[in-house]
C-alpha cells in the first residue's frame, strides 16, 4: 500500500529537518557571529563591519540577508513541528503520486514564505522602535515600557476572539486540504495550501512570536520553550487550553516588570 511508507516516513524526515534547524542555531548562537542573530550593532562589529563598508548598499543588504537567514531557521526550528499533522494527511493524498516530494517541499516553502514575509515586518517595527528610541531620551532611559508593552499586548491576545479563530482552523488541517487542494494545478495547489496554513498559523501565534524580540531572537532555550508551546497548542487534544493561563503568565510579567521599575 503507498500509504505505508507515506505515514512512516514524513516525520521522521521532518524531524532531521527541524532538529538540523535547532543544532544549526545553536552552533550559530555559540559561535563568534551570535550576536548577528540578535540584529543589533551588525555593521559596526566584526566581519560583518567591514563587509558592509566594501559592499555597495552593504550597511542594508548584508544585515537583511543575514537577518533573513536567521528568521528561517528559526521559525523552521520553531514552527514546522506545528504543521506534522497537516504534512502527514497532505502525504497521504498524494502518496501515490510521482511528484509526492515536491507537492511537498512546496507546501512546507508557502507555509515558510508567509512566515517570512511576518519575519520581515516584525524586523521593520522593531528598526523603528529603535529609531524612535534613538530620538526619545525619555525612552532611551524607560526601554522596560517597549517590553512590558509587549508582554501585555500578547498576553491580552491570548484572550481574543481571533486567536482561537485561527488556532481552531490550525487544528483541523483537513479542512486546509478541502478547501485549497484540487489536483488540477497542483504544484500552485500545494504552495496555495502552505500559504493559506501560515497565514491562519501567522493569526493565531504572531503575538507570542514577538516575545522573540523582547527576550532575545538569539537565544535557543526561549526559542524551545515558545516553540514547544506552540507545538502544543496547535497538535495535543489539551493544547486549547494553554491559550488563557498562559495569558494570565504574561500579563503577570509585564506587571512585575511595570512594578519593578515604577
Amino acid at each position: 500500500m503507498p500509504a505505508t511508507p507515506s505515514r512512516s516516513g514524513i516525520t521522521p524526515v521532518m524531524g532531521g529537518l527541524v532538529a538540523t534547524a535547532w543544532v544549526t542555531l545553536y552552533l550559530w548562537e555559540q559561535s563568534p557571529y551570535g550576536r548577528y542573530l540578535d540584529h543589533g550593532n551588525w555593521t559596526h562589529i566584526g566581519l560583518a563591519a567591514g563587509i558592509c563598508r566594501v559592499l555597495p548598499a552593504g550597511e542594508v543588504l548584508l544585515p537583511g540577508l543575514l537577518y533573513t537567514g536567521g528568521w528561517l531557521l528559526m521559525t523552521a526550528a520553531m514552527m514546522l513541528p506545528t504543521i506534522l499533522p497537516l504534512l502527514r494527511r497532505f502525504d497521504r493524498l498524494v502518496a501515490a503520486r510521482g511528484d509526492r516530494v515536491g507537492l511537498l517541499a512546496l507546501l512546507v516553502t508557502g507555509y515558510l514564505l508567509v512566515w517570512l514575509g511576518f519575519g520581515m515586518a516584525a524586523h521593520l517595527l522593531d528598526l523603528a522602535l529603535h529609531a524612535i528610541a534613538r530620538q526619545s531620551s525619555w525612552l532611551a532611559f524607560h526601554a522596560w515600557v517597549l517590553g512590558a508593552g509587549v508582554l501585555a499586548m500578547a498576553g491580552l491576545f491570548q484572550f481574543s476572539r481571533l486567536k482561537y479563530h485561527c488556532l481552531d482552523r490550525c487544528r483541523t488541517p483537513l479542512g486546509f486540504i478541502i478547501r485549497h487542494w484540487h489536483g488540477r494545478t497542483p504544484r500552485r495547489d500545494a504552495l496555495r495550501l502552505g500559504a493559506h496554513h501560515g497565514l491562519f498559523c501567522v493569526g493565531c501565534c504572531w503575538a507570542l512570536m514577538l516575545l522573540m524580540f523582547v527576550v532575545g531572537t538569539g537565544n535557543v532555550g526561549w526559542m524551545l520553550l515558545l516553540g514547544a508551546v506552540m507545538a502544543a497548542e496547535k497538535n495535543l487534544i489539551w493544547g486549547r487550553k494553554l491559550g488563557r493561563p498562559l495569558g494570565l503568565a504574561l500579563l503577570g510579567w509585564s506587571g512585575l516588570i511595570t512594578l519593578a521599575n515604577s
